[in-house]
């Protein structure tokens, strides 16, 4: 059984700023992640990650946010988006 793409979106900011958001349904979880969900979703310019939020092997669920790494405790694919977004908001702020 192989990985369900069910949600990428790109979204390409006139200051060069970029948000790509990719979530799959996979058959069994990634460990230490204990849902069946891959994500990657990531705010930044080329080559520069402001924010991410993701989960790899070995990793478990974990966010970026501007160089620093820390775990994150996933309830919800609804709670990631919002926690996601408030972060790039509160980067972008007026721009």
């Amino acid at each position: 059984m192989k990985a369900d793409l069910l949600f990428h979106q790109r979204i390409d900011y006139d200051d060069g700023a970029i948000v790509e958001m990719v979530l799959w349904r996979v058959p069994m979880s990634v460990p230490p992640s204990t849902h069946g969900l891959k994500y990657s979703l990531f705010y930044g310019r080329p080559g520069v990650r402001e924010v991410g939020y993701d989960n790899e092997r070995g990793k478990g669920d974990h966010r970026h946010f501007k160089g620093r790494e820390m775990r994150y405790a996933f309830t919800s694919v609804e709670q990631l988006m919002i926690d996601f977004w408030t972060d790039v908001n509160s980067l972008r702020g007026d721009r």
